[in-house]
Order: structure tokens, then C-alpha cells, then sequence
């Protein structure tokens, strides 16, 4: 493998790693952001280098994925030599950033999934630990030298833990800052201490409270808050909500000992394709007809697209389906998830008139289903951005939203004259139902209400342009210190 010198000096270096990549590998929100703001960054004056597994999932004709001569890369772990090779392809918006893949058939090209759900606590803990230190190698071996790592999520979270010990006195990266990126605090990367051994990291420098050791366990989270130079999240909302006992996960404690380095950035979208509004009732008809609906054009539609998992107020769906069987709207379901709640939205479906639910996960669908719905609705019992919501008002569909996270930052509630949908404040099945029904007699009662609704909601904007600006200006701040 040959040493690149395009890396140009003057721009910002950053090397985003990240488990999931949207278009290449996408299960949430990680993906589309590691996928869409790159581009942004490069137009505020940013170098962007992306990293990430090389999945059996991954089409490799499809994106014109080549493998870098002479990239075989060997490092000893867990008394095994691993042997990795990258492949790369350039980001579909700009063949100025490359995309790198990771390639390793013992952990990552030998399935089909991105995060298959059969496999042991510690086997996964190897992979995204090989895949992190391999990131850091391979950085030097094509002498990308970054200015900002930016880790994302706990698969990546001991990269920061890397550069404060393993790599401290290292001359390539003595200049480098991370960056800790929570996408979503439930999920630690939590295990058993034997995983220290196979990191080929020494006890001394982490086995501590103030690094990963967690209640005798490794927390990688825990680590990269400590090691990081800077921790983002990804709305403003949520960045507050960690630290309180109600939402940081266990980890509010020590969170509220680094606020000093915390901000919230809301996630952005795409706003590259505008949606004439008048074509709603032919998508609408067409939702009504795939579902086996009743054709009818006056009767508010309301989806629900979403992973289906405890987060996602999936709970008060089943508290309040009753409810529902019983309202003047129709409701359609897209998803898949736990099989709880797979069978309770089947058992709906096939026990009423008004719901019903598609279990699989269908981009083409999902589209039609923001393009057609007159309401979309996100009860969630925690969001830390929320893309969906994003999505859903670009179509003029009106998001009926929990008051958390980042629904709370991007939806103002009706009434009010610059409204563009409508939210609840508490957890509960009664709230939720409460206020389907306000936007269901909203439809019904105050259509000029509702029309303004969705032209304040069609007229939202949330960019990537203003989230890249706020990281660069982060970044610069993190250089500076």
C-alpha cells in the first residue's frame, strides 16, 4: 500500500469511524449521519476520511468497492495474529472523500447483518475492538494524519481510550484530538474485563474509575467520556437530558463531571428533492390500497415508521390500541424489531378495521408512507435527534411527537401560529391518545389550522449546512486548545 500525499495541509483532517455507514450498511440514525455530513464538512474545510466494517451485507459492484493494493495489515490479539485488508470507494456525493471498509472474514464478512443477534458478548466486543485499533494503523499506513477522530457510539468508543494510552508517546498522532459522539447512551459496549488482554492494552493505564472500569466490568462509553477531548451529542435537548438520572443511563454521574466538553448538535437531512404537496392524495390512495385500506380520501391517515423496540413508546401503543380500533383515522405500521412487539401489531392488524402493519424493513415503502400520511407519530420514551420526524414534515406530514430529545428541539406544538406539529409532554399511554385525537379533530374541524400546519412544516428547515458549520467551529476550538 502506497503512502497518499494529496492529504492537503491547510484543511481540517477528520476521520470519522463508524460501525454503520448509510448507503453501505445502515440498521439507525448512526448511519445517516456518518453517511450525510461528510460532504458538508468538506464544503466548511474539512479533509474527511470515513471508516468502517466491510459487512457480508455490503454490495460491493453496487458501490464500485476496490480493494488497496498491498493493504494487508496483521496485528496480534488475544495470542491470534488477525489479518485485515481495506477496500475503498469514494462517497457517492463527492470523489473527494473516500470511504474506507475494513476487511476481516473472522468478524465482519461472514454476515449478512451488520449486528447479527446469535453471536456472544465477547465476540462482539472483538470485533469492533480489532476494528477500532485497525482504523488507527491503517491511518498511518496511508499517512492520513488526522487532525480530529471523531468515534461514534460504543463501537468505536475506545478509540479515544487508544490515543490516551496505547498511542500517547506515538509522533503521528501527538497532534490528533477525539471526539465522542453519542448517538444513543443506552448502548455501552459493557463487558467482561478479560477483553483488556485481547485490546492489547496495559491494566494499569485503564483498569480505573476514572477510564473503563465500570462496576467491575469494562464500560467503553465510560472510557471515551474521560479520554475524549470533546463529547457531542446530537441535539441540544439530549445533551442536557444525560446528565439526569432519568436519562443518562447510569452514566449521568460521570457526565456531569465533563460538561465543560459536552455539545449538542442536531442531526440535519437532505433537502435536495421539494415535494409537491398536491400529490399527496395519490400516494395517500396508494398507502390505503398496499395495506388493505379503505379508499378514502377525507379520513386522516397516521403511520408509524420505526424500529420496533421498547425506546420507540412501543408500550403505549399496546396500552392504547383499543383505543385506536376506535378512532375516526387509520393507522399503518412499517418496521421490524422484538418479536413482542411484532405480534402485538400483527394481532391488531388482523383484529381491526382502521390498523394495520407491514413487519419488514422497506426504504421504497417508507418513502411512500411519509409521502402519503396525513400524521406521523413518534411516541418515544427517549430520541436523541430523531431523523423521521425530519422526514415526515418535508412531505408535509405532521409529526404527533413525545416531548424529548431532539422531537422536542425541531417540533413546535399547535397552537401556535408557527406550529409545525403536535407534542405531549408525559410517558403515558393517556397523553399519547389525547393528543392523536387533537390532531385527528385538528383534521377534521380546523382544516385551515391543519393547512398551516403543514406549510410550517414543509417550510422547516434543519441542514446539514448548520450542523457542519457548528462542528467546524467545535473542531477549531478543540485544535486551539
Amino acid at each position: 500500500m502506497t503512502k497518499s500525499n494529496e492529504f492537503k495541509k491547510n484543511k481540517i483532517r477528520v476521520l470519522m469511524a463508524s460501525a454503520e455507514v448509510a448507503p453501505y450498511s445502515k440498521v439507525g440514525g448512526l448511519a445517516d449521519v456518518v453517511g450525510e455530513l461528510p460532504p458538508f464538512l468538506e464544503k466548511e474545510g474539512c479533509e474527511v476520511a470515513v471508516f468502517t466494517p466491510l459487512y457480508g451485507c455490503i454490495d460491493e459492484e453496487k458501490w464500485g468497492i476496490k480493494e488497496i493494493p498491498n493493504s494487508e495489515l496483521k496485528i496480534s490479539m488475544g495470542h491470534t495474529e488477525h489479518i485485515f485488508k481495506l477496500k475503498t470507494t469514494h462517497h457517492p456525493k463527492s470523489d473527494k472523500i473516500n470511504i474506507f471498509f475494513v476487511d476481516n472474514p473472522k468478524y465482519f464478512s461472514c454476515f449478512n447483518v451488520v449486528y447479527p443477534a446469535w453471536v456472544d458478548e465477547m465476540y462482539e466486543q472483538q470485533r469492533y475492538v480489532s476494528f477500532s485499533l485497525a482504523i488507527l494503523e491503517y491511518a498511518k499506513l496511508l499517512n492520513f494524519k488526522p487532525d480530529i477522530i471523531q468515534a461514534n457510539d460504543w463501537h468505536t468508543a475506545m478509540i479515544p481510550v487508544y490515543l490516551k494510552t496505547n498511542y500517547k508517546y506515538d509522533e503521528f498522532y501527538k497532534n490528533t484530538k477525539s471526539l465522542f459522539t453519542i448517538h444513543n447512551l443506552a448502548y455501552q459496549g459493557s463487558c467482561d474485563k478479560a477483553i483488556i488482554d485481547f485490546a492489547n492494552m496495559r491494566w494499569d493505564n485503564v483498569w480505573y474509575d476514572n477510564c473503563i472500569e465500570h462496576y467491575g466490568r469494562v464500560n467503553w462509553v465510560k472510557g471515551a467520556i474521560y479520554c475524549s477531548d470533546m463529547i457531542s451529542t446530537v441535539s441540544k435537548r439530549y445533551a442536557n437530558e444525560i446528565l439526569t438520572s432519568d436519562k443518562g443511563e447510569g452514566m449521568d454521574y460521570t457526565l456531569r463531571g465533563q460538561t465543560h466538553k459536552i455539545r449538542g448538535i442536531l442531526n440535519g437531512t437532505y433537502y435536495d428533492k421539494k415535494f409537491n404537496i398536491k400529490e399527496k392524495p395519490k400516494f395517500k390512495k396508494e398507502v390505503q390500497k398496499l395495506f388493505g385500506l379503505r379508499d378514502n380520501p377525507n379520513r386522516p391517515l397516521i403511520a408509524m415508521i420505526s424500529r420496533l423496540v421498547y425506546q420507540k413508546g412501543l408500550d403505549l401503543i399496546d396500552f392504547a390500541k383499543f383505543d385506536l380500533m376506535n378512532m375516526p383515522a387509520d393507522f399503518v405500521f412499517l418496521g421490524t424489531g422484538e418479536d413482542g412487539y411484532q405480534n402485538m401489531l400483527i394481532w391488531t392488524s388482523n383484529n381491526s378495521s382502521n390498523i394495520r402493519a407491514w413487519i419488514d424493513f422497506k426504504p421504497d415503502l417508507s418513502e411512500t408512507i411519509y409521502k402519503g400520511a396525513d400524521m406521523f407519530l413518534m411516541p418515544s420514551l427517549f430520541e436523541p435527534c430523531g431523523i423521521s420526524q425530519m422526514v415526515a414534515m418535508k412531505y408535509g406530514t405532521i409529526p404527533i411527537v413525545r416531548a424529548t430529545g431532539g422531537l422536542d428541539d425541531t417540533i413546535i406544538s399547535y397552537p401556535n401560529e408557527k406550529a409545525n406539529g403536535f407534542k405531549f409532554l408525559g410517558y403515558d399511554a393517556r397523553s399519547m391518545v389525547d393528543e392523536i385525537k387533537n390532531g385527528i379533530w385538528t383534521y377534521y374541524d380546523r382544516k385551515d389550522d391543519f393547512n398551516l400546519l403543514m406549510k410550517n412544516a414543509t417550510s422547516a428547515r434543519f441542514t446539514w449546512d448548520d450542523s457542519a458549520k457548528q462542528y467546524v467551529q467545535m473542531f477549531k476550538e478543540m485544535m486551539n486548545k
